[in-house]
């Protein structure tokens, strides 16, 4: 007889409530929980891939270790072994930093990971450490750690009660919000337009948020400062500026004005393609509408000045008084509290990179560093490299100069559930159980909700025979491999669950909830709408807002003496179905026509004399290929789009439904060399590129 399982999605950041029903380890239907209290009977196609990767057939189960040029299953304990023997070698050889680390987009996704991953890794106590957030977040995080004294203290729309949502470089009807938990977000916009309220989106593409929005303004890629720069200058300068409650929190508001005196309208108009009166406009109605939010998401991350773009839309937030008000942008306050009793203290700068010296921040260097610490010899060398849940040979910079440098390294090992473009490269891969197969909260994005709320699933279906789960493998092998280090047992040897730190989390944490209360709520408990929180929330140690700070103020120059070079400038596309590279070996999900081809205004490809689906060489500094014309009228002219996570036709992978449509890796094209020089987040989105006819 068929059963129901309720659960959230863990395929991306909108934490989406599941209704599955299942007879023995057949699913039959996949659809919305209408009791979910955060995501209210939504979905969307991606939910229907847990199926698929339940039963991908590609899917790895058990140890692989490479011979030569093919794979063998060993045993986790033949593994493990050789693994710390390794990696205590090359830290006895070479030093700690020889040991490089890399973990990819999905380890937030995963409860295990996320509970046991860091620490099995911090012990190792690289310096080499890298992850995905240096690909697209890093800036929201510096902002945030700058102005309120902590990285995580991210403010999110209150988009549920405001009457004005202006959003750049974000398309939520695609990534359900994206440092921005909000599901249903097409909905929530229909209710904020009903109730009299407005949306306007800023972007170099036409996009489906955009569509839906009451106005779109086209933006020269890269150019988003000096727009939020220009719009803070004309509020501030003209004395319309409303602190409110936020009045005595503010620190360094004149210092603040002096520094934006630069960004003069007429000259922000010309760099950013948009009209000095609609700038002038757009500043009026934040300064005009009682309850507004500004929000910026990939487009205004990954780019140069990534870092001084969230600052500012942290600024304009403050200076209409909408940050920590109702209908403005809000702190969530999650059940687990990351923040809790955190003290002030400094998170940038403690180690450099060893080759181009750029700055550290959070622990972390910029992942565009990383194939130049592979192969540039010396003392901190990478010769061993670990990664996570991530394929950064597909999704960083320069991917082809990574998929180069990996088969330099001495020792390699990836904890990933596929034999991909980046884990072919490994010596050895540890694959845990995923999915339905496992339980699952989400630790990350109750911080970056629109609404406060908790919820745990357990598994749905049990492991399969001989399989581990993630929490298993990092204690097993930390265990292994502090045994192999110092000679004696590690916690004596105890393994925990997730089920156990949960518990205790939950207790600590600000709603002090019951763990097994919270299992017996199938749909989650509703904590309620966002509150205000300030100056409490606050970590710095005086409790104010720095509204100016100094790294920030300093970058502007950059920005002042940046030249734009000639050529078209390219951006990436996000698909509904598609979710980065890991989710592209779904049957479901890659249905339908080829979503790799690269998007161009038709006014741009005749005047290059390109037909509709010709195909084309597209070249950049760091490469070049071909690839298949769209003609998309979406597009800002002298502006491409072409979709990330692709490039599935290198030799050695086992994906074969991604095999099938395997597409080209945008990030062949785009530049290691193009980064936020402040925070170190990559700049995929101002590559400039040229086209010429294919040979």
């Amino acid at each position: 007889m068929p059963e129901e399982h309720f659960r959230t999605c863990n395929l991306c950041e909108a934490m989406c409530g599941l209704k599955i029903t299942y007879e023995g380890k057949n699913i039959h239907k996949i659809e919305g929980d209408q009791d979910d209290p955060l995501s209210r009977g939504h979905i969307c196609p991606k939910a229907f891939g847990l199926k698929d990767i339940y039963e991908d057939p590609d899917r790895l189960k058990k140890p692989l270790k490479r011979t030569g040029e093919t794979w063998e299953e060993v045993s986790w304990e033949t593994a493990y072994e050789d693994i710390a023997n390794k990696i205590v070698a090359s830290i006895t050889k070479h030093g700690l930093d020889s040991i490089g680390i890399y973990q990819g987009n999905p380890s937030i996704h995963n409860l295990g990971t996320m509970l046991f991953g860091p620490s099995f890794f911090k012990a190792i106590k690289t310096k080499n450490n890298y992850t995905a957030t240096s690909t697209d977040q890093l800036p929201h995080h510096f902002a945030s750690w700058l102005m309120y004294g902590h990285p995580l203290l991210v403010p999110i729309p209150d988009i549920d009660r405001t009457n004005y949502w202006l959003i750049l470089g974000g398309n939520p009807l695609v990534s359900n919000g994206s440092m921005m938990t909000v599901p249903d977000v097409g909905n929530r916009i229909k209710e904020l337009q009903n109730r009299g309220g407005k949306v306007v989106v800023i972007d170099p593409r036409l996009t489906e948020t955009a569509n839906k929005a009451d106005r779109h303004h086209f933006i020269k890629p890269g150019s988003d400062a000096w727009l939020l720069g220009a719009i803070a200058n004309y509020i501030l300068s003209n004395n319309l500026q409303k602190l409110g409650k936020l009045e005595n929190l503010v620190e360094d508001l004149e210092k603040l004005k002096a520094a934006l005196e630069a960004f003069d309208i007429e000259k922000a108009s010309q760099k950013t393609g948009i009209s000095a009166q609609e700038i002038k406009k757009i500043a009026m109605e934040l300064v005009e509408s009682d309850r507004s939010a500004v929000y910026g998401r990939v487009g205004v991350s990954t780019q140069s000045y990534g870092g001084l773009c969230h600052w500012l839309i942290n600024v304009l937030n403050i200076i209409t008084g909408n940050l920590d008000k109702e209908g403005g942008a809000m702190f969530p306050l999650p059940a687990i509290d990351f923040i809790g009793k955190s003290k002030e203290k400094n998170r940038f700068n403690r180690w450099q990179s060893r080759v181009r010296k750029f700055p550290e921040f959070l622990g972390e260097l910029p992942t565009a560093c990383l194939s130049e610490e592979i192969e540039t010899e010396g003392e901190g060398q990478i010769k061993v490299m670990l990664t996570s849940c991530g394929n950064p040979v597909i999704s960083t910079t320069n991917g082809a100069r990574l998929d180069k440098a990996l088969e330099k390294l001495d020792f390699m090992v990836s904890f990933d559930i596929y034999l991909n473009e980046t884990t072919r490269h490994a010596d050895y891969i540890l694959p845990p159980a995923t999915g339905l197969e496992t339980s699952h909260y989400d630790l990350t994005f109750h911080n970056l909700a629109v609404r406060n709320t908790t919820k745990y699933s357990p598994p749905l279906f049990a492991k399969s025979d001989g399989a581990k789960y993630d929490w298993e493998i990092f204690q097993e092998l930390g265990q292994v491999l502090y045994r192999k280090a110092f000679d004696t047992d590690l916690n004596g040897n105890v393994i925990y669950t997730p089920e156990q730190i949960l518990a205790q989390k939950l207790k600590e944490g600000p709603y002090k909830i019951d763990f097994k209360q919270l299992v017996s709520e199938k749909h989650g408990i509703d904590l309620g709408e966002l509150k205000p929180q300030l100056p409490e929330r606050l970590v710095n140690t005086n409790k104010k807002i720095n509204i100016a700070p100094d790294l920030l103020i300093a970058d502007i120059e950059r920005l002042l003496n940046h030249r734009d070079q000639e050529g078209y400038l390219l951006i990436g596309k996000r698909h509904l179905r598609d979710n980065n590279s890991w989710m592209h070996n779904s049957t479901l999900l890659q249905k339908g026509k080829d979503r790799c081809v690269l998007h161009i205004n038709p006014k741009d490809a005749e005047k290059e004399g390109f037909a509709d689906k010709e195909i084309v060489t597209i070249t950049s500094r760091v490469g070049s290929l071909d690839i298949k014309l769209s003609y998309s009228p979406e597009m800002m002219e002298g502006v491409l789009a072409m979709p990330h996570g692709y490039g599935h036709n290198k030799k050695g992978i086992k994906l074969g439904v991604a095999q099938q449509k395997p597409g080209e890796s945008v990030n062949d094209l785009t530049d290691e060399n193009l980064i936020d020089e402040l925070t170190g987040n990559a700049a995929f989105s101002n590559v400039y590129v040229t086209l010429s006819k294919a040979n």
